[in-house]
């Protein structure tokens, strides 16, 4: 059996939670043989620097500074990019067959040039347009620091359009939208995967816990928003749809699980709930593990992800669709590329026009219908099980990985 061995060089802090790390490549790619070591920067408050063991291979913990002013996210970065310059001699020490560099832009540089110096493959992983995103908060004030926020953009721009896809041997991408975004900078297609977000087989079990509520009120008609705040989702949206929604169901209640990244992102959305007088009836969860606020979700009548359909958020793959789905909840969602085909092919749940009426009008459909809403859960739940769980996603990733680095695998 062919065994791979990959350093990765990533955006996410150690520990991993997002799925697309933490499950696939910590839990499936590691069951399958393949030995992944990674340099992460700390999460939690840290001060020197760590190995320490996780998945299949070693995690190299860089220090970090979690203080708020200007000099202390500067001080983090640099302490980031010092971890990351492990990769020298790592890549040096280590026989890796490839370096993979997930979100990274500095630093991805640095591994490209290792790459060459040592032979091995490089492969980059794009999961979300970050350039274009720090370009859209200093144009819209939604960054504290504007002026950095644009240098930010402006400089990955270029290395990652001109520099780092260009020289990759391979590129994996979020989405097919975000593939067709990227190949539109000159990126070939032939040379990029999607991988859309999944979801572990485990979480997947049938519940009937919408019947049996220990969260959330019985009677009570229960729509559910799980996700970030960043108000580049603009999630004030969703607040006057539910307005409408209350005035056809008044008893109907919104719980909103899930924080923004900045304490001004869930102020926004609070101003809203306000402004609407609708405090009584919309709910804030804070930022939850994903085992409790998955409970949430399985509890609901109704769950809902609306997207802002703005260039930024076009090519991302919706991990909350696929939760939802998952826990056999109807589903409402807009008409952004990947959620309208994944509710055509699946049936799980109703895709409408970003509009307030529109989105309204869906979910009191739902709840005014609860025998097609379970009808359209149990279809998401079948949907996922047979093409987003991580054990099919792994599959394709391993294959398509040791297609990029076949003459450098070891074979056991």
């Amino acid at each position: 059996m062919k065994r791979l061995r990959i350093l990765v060089v990533s955006s996410d802090t150690y520990p991993p939670t997002r799925v697309d790390v933490s499950v696939l490549f910590g839990v499936e790619l590691a069951a399958r043989g393949h030995e992944i070591d990674w340099i992460l920067q700390s999460e939690a408050a840290c001060s020197r620097s760590y190995v320490t063991r996780w998945g299949s291979g070693q995690v190299w913990v860089g220090a970090t500074d979690l203080g708020q002013s200007l000099a202390s996210r500067l001080c983090k970065h640099a302490l980031a990019l010092a971890n990351e310059c492990r990769l020298f001699s790592r890549l040096w020490r280590g026989h890796y067959d490839a370096v993979e560099v997930k979100d990274k832009f500095l630093s991805g540089v640095f591994a490209l040039i290792a790459s060459r110096l040592f032979r091995v493959r490089f492969i980059y992983w794009l999961s979300y347009p970050f350039p274009e995103h720090y370009l859209l908060r200093s144009q819209d004030r939604g960054a504290r620091y504007p002026l950095l926020s644009r240098l930010r953009g402006l400089t990955f721009k270029v290395l990652l359009y001109r520099v780092l896809l260009p020289a990759a041997d391979h590129v994996f991408v979020q989405s097919e939208q975000m593939r067709s975004d990227v190949c539109a900078q000159g990126i070939p297609m032939s040379k990029m995967t999607a991988v859309p977000m999944g979801v572990s087989v485990d979480m997947s079990a049938p519940i009937d816990a919408a019947r049996n509520r220990r969260l959330l009120p019985q009677g009570a008609p229960c729509v559910l928003y799980l996700g970030t705040l960043d108000k580049v989702r603009r999630l004030d949206f969703l607040i006057r749809a539910f307005a409408q929604v209350k005035a056809s169901v008044p008893s109907s209640l919104l719980y909103i699980v899930g924080q923004g990244n900045h304490p001004e992102d869930e102020a926004h959305v609070r101003d809203e709930v306000a402004r609407l007088d609708l405090q009584s009836s919309v709910v804030f969860v804070e930022h939850l593990p994903q085992s409790e606020a998955l409970k949430y979700v399985g509890e609901a009548d109704v769950c809902v992800s609306p997207f802002y359909p703005s260039p930024l958020l076009l090519s991302t793959s919706p991990t909350k669709l696929i939760e939802y789905m998952a826990m056999a909840r109807a589903v409402v969602a807009n008409d952004h590329p990947e959620q309208k085909r994944i509710i055509e092919e699946s049936g799980a749940g109703l895709c409408v026009a970003y509009a307030e009426e529109s989105f309204a009008a869906a979910i009191v459909s739902l709840l005014r219908d609860p025998e097609a809403a379970q009808r359209m859960g149990q279809k998401g739940r079948r949907y996922v099980l047979e093409h987003r769980a991580y054990g099919i996603i792994a599959a394709a990733v391993e294959k398509q990985l040791l297609s990029v680095v076949e003459r450098r695998c070891r074979t056991t």
